[in-house]
């Protein structure tokens, strides 16, 4: 079975408001309060999304031990389609518009383990060209 790797930051990156604070992202995805990721490449994850759909792959949640690139990665979470993960298409409007987005899905920011301001800052500098898709790690859907 092929695994996709999901890596989860365990500091907030460089540039963000709260730049090398701990994001706790671990914790809540523990807790069940972290459910989903956003990522870039719509595309990509979408086919591998749909392999793990029809139980051909799975998804394994990770951290870097210490830094990033520099140290061993230590996996969180293994999840398969049994666990109901899905993906979902997510249009980021031009920049000063990124409110918006938080209107039309509510409660995103919480759901990806972020407040509001820290969502918006850790968004704010993503291209606007392109979809992003959000990965679900468990059944929720914002629609359908």
């Amino acid at each position: 079975m092929k695994t996709y790797v999901i890596i989860l930051s365990k500091v907030f990156p460089k540039g963000h408001i709260r730049q090398g604070e701990p994001t706790r992202f671990r914790e809540k995805l523990m807790a069940g309060e972290k459910i989903h990721t956003i990522r870039t490449n719509y595309p990509l994850w979408k086919q591998r999304m749909e392999e793990v759909e029809r139980g051909e792959a799975c998804l394994s949640i990770r951290q870097w031990q210490d830094k990033p690139y520099r140290s061993k990665q230590i996996e969180i979470g293994k999840l398969t389609k049994e666990n109901g993960i899905g993906i979902e298409c997510l249009s980021l409007p031009p920049i000063g518009q990124l409110c918006f987005t938080l209107d039309s899905f509510p409660e995103l920011d919480v759901h990806d383990g972020l407040s509001r301001i820290d969502w918006l800052s850790w968004f704010e500098n993503t291209p606007r060209n392109q979809p992003l898709p959000i990965i679900h790690f468990t059944p929720f859907r914002y629609y359908g």
